[in-house]
């Protein structure tokens, strides 16, 4: 054939196998050299930590002042709001003149304010009942003349005394005052006698007994044999 006579034989070629395994020994020894060294541990060397101190945190801002109670109070203003008042209108036609101030007003009602409490008056105290003044008890009425004074029968006079009593519910008198005297001598057997011996029905009110004044005047004549 022809292509067998173009091909020249293969001949075994003894450097190139040594280069080769010379090139793999020099990279296997080269792996092996550049390996990490490992060294023997020494217990002598400990590690030691430190602490390193912090700055302290600076203090809490203290906290904003409260405000006064005036300054959070608001003047509210007491507002009024006034509704419209309607007119009531009056016919033009009626016969009858009609003056602007008799014309019926409406009071609207009122917004915003506060009327308060309604106040209700006490009833109105019923009338006092009707006083009747101390009487003369007719079982006494003898005994309120008091004695002639003996200095004024000689002297021959003529005497008047007005007083004022206080009669008690229980008829007696418990207090007089002298109003007027012709002398000293006829206000003091006055005042003597109604201490002693005046006696009076007692004035009331309704049906109770009261104490109550009454005036009393007492005349001295000599020609009636006092």
């Amino acid at each position: 054939m022809y292509a067998d006579r173009y091909t020249k034989p293969t001949r075994f070629n003894p450097g190139g196998l040594t280069a080769a395994v010379a090139i793999n020994a020099a990279l296997v020894a080269a792996l092996m050299f550049a390996g990490p060294k490992i060294l023997p541990s020494d217990p002598g060397h400990v590690l030691e930590t430190t602490n390193i101190p912090l700055d302290e945190p600076p203090p809490p801002a203290p906290p904003p002042p409260e405000p006064r109670p005036h300054e959070l109070t608001r003047t509210v203003p007491n507002e009024t709001i006034a509704a419209p008042v309607p007119r009531v209108p009056v016919a033009t036609d009626t016969p009858f003149t009609v003056a602007a101030s008799d014309l019926v007003t409406i009071a609207g009602p009122v917004v915003g304010s506060d009327p308060g409490p309604v106040v209700v008056d006490p009833p109105a105290p019923p009338p006092p009942l009707p006083l009747v003044g101390p009487q003369v008890d007719p079982r006494y009425a003898g005994d309120f003349q008091p004695t002639y004074p003996p200095a004024e029968r000689r002297a021959n006079h003529d005497g008047r005394v007005t007083v004022r009593v206080l009669v008690g519910t229980d008829g007696r008198v418990k207090q007089i005052e002298r109003v007027t005297a012709t002398s000293d001598a006829f206000w003091q057997v006055t005042q003597e006698r109604a201490l002693r011996s005046w006696r009076f029905r007692p004035a009331t009110r309704g049906s109770v007994p009261v104490e109550a004044w009454r005036t009393m005047t007492l005349t001295f004549r000599m020609e009636d044999g006092a």
